[in-house]
């Protein structure tokens, strides 16, 4: 089982950066010749290829944006002729043009293998059965997490995302035992699971989560309400799909496939390289990739990477969980917020409101406003208005510790906040509609 390699995942850091170092000479070397932004850029900050020699010279390389794919629309920074693309995937593009990579045959296989990574670390084996309900097609969830479960030889039962009842019954029917889907979706089925009567015919062990930022709480969460183990596998298209990094049972950062992929942690005002163990945006550079290669390309995420051998045995990198993203965090009067903080907040309530929740950003007289919408679990819909009011002012009180500004709070009735079978959409923000 190739993906699986002891000697690989396990190697002395000296070892790695030697490693990473021989291949990052090939890709700018590659790329130079071929890809005519990172050349043009590379001219401007008067280097050439000569001038890497290893990772030490990393931070000498120009950076690479997500608007750049959007210019060169939309085979512009490829580094293969197209008859050496045999797959092309994009993002939804609703803040503009959608971005797009592409495959080579052997980027596909290396994906598989980082896809594969996460799964045993999982614990799987060729004899589970791994329900994928990402969507499949341009998106990178579903055909991502298929090609990792097939190369560990599980039966792949590929539902996608979507009709919710037919999801939960096949997962009853088929005996499931391993479930790739967004976290949101997750707690979407937890429900309608434990609605239809289905929980005792369920048989899942463990669950493989991404594609959106989600907090420990909502993993413990899932974890309580399927009664399996919840990991955490991050990636995003630019750089190769889910499988970038993986979470394996101690549950203590996400391991970077290092052999594949360089991380760094950069101050986002500066671009300067922070200092190990700092928080800051995590950038990535992709050493084996043919058709879409990257160097240190800005990822917006926002974590910090912990270089200390995991106690599983694995000496790859870990990062941790994303606070957020750079892009996706909301600035309301003057103060830096996160959705994601709001969500902690809402799942260490024990009782009365479910993991459903929208964020409302609006403005009056020239004043940001900030409401939040809570569903209400039946049990407090069917209580008095007081215990109603009780709720609201413990949120309104905690979120105001943790945010520092004030927010209104909304309990609203059970089944009233729309479910999504994707990414959630938790925020609203009318200022962007009125400005």
């Amino acid at each position: 089982m190739g993906y699986y390699q002891k000697e690989i995942e396990c190697m002395p850091r000296e070892e790695i950066k030697k490693l990473q170092g021989e291949r990052l000479v090939w890709q700018v070397k590659r790329m130079y010749e071929r890809v005519e932004l990172f050349r043009k850029r590379m001219d401007e900050k008067g280097l050439k290829p000569e001038d890497i020699k290893g990772i030490e010279d990393l931070a000498k390389l120009p950076f690479s944006y997500k608007q750049d794919l959007r210019d060169y629309y939309p085979f512009g920074l490829f580094a293969e002729p197209l008859k050496n693309i045999v797959r092309v995937h994009a993002s939804s593009g609703t803040t503009g043009k959608q971005i797009v990579v592409g495959y080579t045959r052997n980027d596909l296989d290396t994906w598989k293998d980082c896809m594969a990574r996460q799964f045993a670390a999982a614990g799987a084996t060729d004899e589970d059965i791994i329900q994928v309900s990402y969507g499949y097609g341009l998106f990178t969830g579903g055909l991502g997490a298929h090609g990792g479960a097939e190369r560990i030889g599980a039966m792949v039962v590929p539902t996608s995302s979507g009709n919710t009842s037919r999801q939960i019954q096949t997962m009853a029917d088929f005996g499931t035992t391993i479930l790739c889907c967004t976290p949101s979706y997750a707690m979407y089925l937890a429900e309608a699971i434990e609605e239809a009567g289905l929980k005792d015919k369920i048989k899942l062990k463990a669950g493989v989560f991404g594609a959106e930022p989600w907090t420990e709480d909502m993993r413990h969460a899932i974890e309580n309400s399927l009664g399996i183990k919840a990991y955490d596998v991050y990636g995003l298209s630019e750089i190769m799909g889910p499988g970038v990094a993986y979470e394996c049972s101690c549950q203590n950062g996400m391991h970077v496939s290092e052999d594949m992929f360089i991380p760094e942690i950069i101050n986002p005002d500066t671009g300067e390289v922070l200092p190990e163990g700092e928080q800051g945006e995590l950038v990535f550079t992709t050493l084996t990739k043919e058709g879409f290669p990257v160097i240190r390309y800005r990822t917006r995420d926002i974590c910090s990477l912990n270089y200390e051998q995991c106690e599983c045995g694995r000496t790859f990198v870990r990062m941790n969980k994303p606070t957020g993203r750079s892009d996706d965090m909301l600035i309301i009067r003057g103060v830096n917020v996160f959705p994601s903080q709001i969500e902690e907040v809402l799942l260490k309530i024990s009782s009365g409101v479910t993991p459903n929740y929208q964020i409302v950003v609006g403005r009056e007289n020239n004043t940001d406003t900030l409401d939040i919408n809570v569903e209400m679990s039946e049990a407090l819909f069917a209580d008095d208005i007081k215990s109603i009011e009780k709720i609201e002012r413990k949120i309104v009180t905690d979120l105001r510790s943790v945010l520092g500004i004030g927010a209104k709070v909304h309990l609203v009735n059970p089944k009233s906040i729309e479910r999504s079978e994707g990414k959630a959409k938790r925020v609203i923000d009318n200022r962007n509609l009125r400005d």
